[in-house]
């Protein structure tokens, strides 16, 4: 079935895999991401952290070797964040957020109960709330995961003409290993988007995507004379 994790993401190589035992539905994933990050090792600063950047509880934050956390950026634990990534000023992590091994949260960049495997980037204005960022993802700058629905009800996942509730009031986005998402574009909650998919910028996506598609608009912008 294509809603199982190894659909979206190769976990071989990562330092966590222990969170995709059983090869779960990945969104079942978030709901123990807290705990999972609570047992590590955390209170443990072995990167470089700015004097000008707030660690709001210390004792539950891990920053591994060779990560940098630049002036004004925010970090609330519990957190960890693995090595040679990037925290950059302006950055607000709100907890409950696990980042492998060279990974950027970028200027501007808000997330929350979220998890970025090796590489995953979101380097310029993104909002990534209860979401999974696969291997080498890359999210163009603004794009949002919007994770809460309007009428407040817990957040269904479309797939192949059925709905699976998740039973999450929050669930933002599954974006698998190598996808691309362009500049301002928006996934509704509950988006599940496959392997190396490439999607146009200022788009809204949603539903469920398969590996290797390309998301582009429907319609054209016009230019003539007045």
């Amino acid at each position: 079935m294509s809603l199982q994790s190894s659909y979206f993401f190769d976990v071989t190589q990562f330092s966590h895999a222990a969170l995709f035992e059983n090869d779960p539905e990945p969104w079942n994933i978030l709901g123990r991401l807290e705990s999972y990050i609570k047992q590590l090792p955390l209170g443990k600063i072995l990167g470089e952290v700015s004097s000008e950047a707030y660690l709001i509880n210390p004792e539950l934050i891990f920053l591994d070797e060779g990560s940098v956390v630049e002036p004004g950026a925010y970090i609330q634990g519990p957190c960890w964040i693995g090595k040679n990534s990037v925290v950059r000023h302006g950055a607000y992590i709100r907890g409950n957020f696990l980042a492998g091994e060279r990974c950027v949260i970028g200027h501007d960049t808000e997330v929350k109960n979220s998890l970025f495997l090796d590489r995953a980037h979101a380097a310029h204005f993104a909002y990534v709330g209860d979401s999974i960022l696969g291997n080498q993802v890359n999210l163009g700058a603004g794009t949002k995961c919007a994770n809460f629905k309007l009428d407040q009800k817990t957040i269904t996942v479309h797939y192949q003409g059925e709905r699976i509730p998740t039973q999450l009031r929050k669930f933002g986005a599954i974006i698998g290993d190598r996808s691309q998402i362009g500049c301002n574009s928006v996934t509704n909650p509950g988006t599940l988007i496959g392997q190396e998919v490439r999607c146009y910028p200022c788009l809204n996506i949603g539903g469920w995507i398969p590996t290797r598609s390309l998301i582009k608009p429907s319609h054209e912008v016009k230019i003539s004379s007045y």
